[in-house]
């Protein structure tokens, strides 16, 4: 992978997870100073809050990951997989995010720069890259809509 294809990847990232997204808050930014009532709060019965939206994020961040790389990595620190109920304070999610985040980037700039050997195809990373962006932008808008309903 070229060292363009590197830049590609990781503003793609970027796109989804931060800093600045041109569209509006990424998934860092729609994380960012909300207070734990708030992320444990369901907007009606039976919807996921905040923090169910997160910890599913960054399960998919995760399984991209291990897709990536081809090597079996840690399990995620939930069991089960897609959603599930969080028990965990606030910041410990944020967190979770976050790393999953950089051991992504660090998986992504691995391949590009021929240090991790990627089972899949430059056209397939690619698209687990764009895939994941485009998850965390949806979820974005989900969490910010949460916001401000509660503001409502």
């Amino acid at each position: 992978m070229s060292p363009e294809k590197e830049t590609v990847l990781t503003r793609i990232l970027a796109e989804g997870y931060g800093p600045g997204a041109w569209h509006g808050p990424d998934m860092k930014a729609a994380l960012t100073d909300v207070p734990q009532e708030l992320a444990l709060r369901r907007p009606a019965p039976g919807r996921h809050n905040i923090a169910e939206i997160a910890v599913h994020h960054a399960f998919y961040v995760h399984s991209v990951r291990g897709r990536l790389s081809g090597t079996a990595i840690e399990p995620f620190p939930f069991e089960g997989e897609d959603w599930f109920q969080v028990q965990l304070p606030w910041s410990k999610v944020q967190a979770l995010v976050a790393d999953q985040y950089e051991l992504l980037a660090g998986v992504v700039s691995d391949i590009a720069a021929q240090r991790l050997k990627s089972p899949l195809g430059d056209d397939e990373v690619f698209q687990l890259v764009l895939g994941i962006t485009c998850h965390a932008a949806y979820h974005a808008g989900q969490l910010q809509l949460i916001r401000r309903l509660a503001e409502a």
